[in-house]
């Protein structure tokens, strides 16, 4: 289960150092760069309920990694209306806008 919260929802508190707001569709440039960046969330971790991400799956990654593939050339497409708003704090709205998916 994706989100702050483990709720399935890409919403944050002040706890969130990371802010976990921007709903990504994951696809294996993604979760290659990640891995590289030293975040691994393809491989599965059953001490934490995590069956590890596939391309299609859809997560909440934070603002500023994304900003940080989107710099790099590696940002994955993001659910545009799943996105909580304070991501915007951190990421300009027309970069998420170029990178809308149409995936529900």
């Amino acid at each position: 289960m994706t989100g702050w919260y483990r709720d399935g929802y890409c919403r944050t508190d002040g706890a969130d150092l990371g802010r976990h707001t921007v709903c990504c569709v994951v696809d294996e440039r993604f979760l290659s760069y990640t891995r590289a960046q030293g975040n691994d969330l393809s491989t599965p971790m059953p001490q934490y309920g995590f069956p590890g991400l596939k391309p299609g799956d859809h997560w909440c990654v934070c603002a500023g990694r994304w900003l940080e593939a989107y710099e790099d050339g590696m940002a994955p497409p993001v659910r545009l209306e799943a996105c909580e708003q304070s991501a915007l704090e951190v990421i300009p709205l027309e970069l998420l806008q170029e990178h809308a998916s149409a995936a529900a």
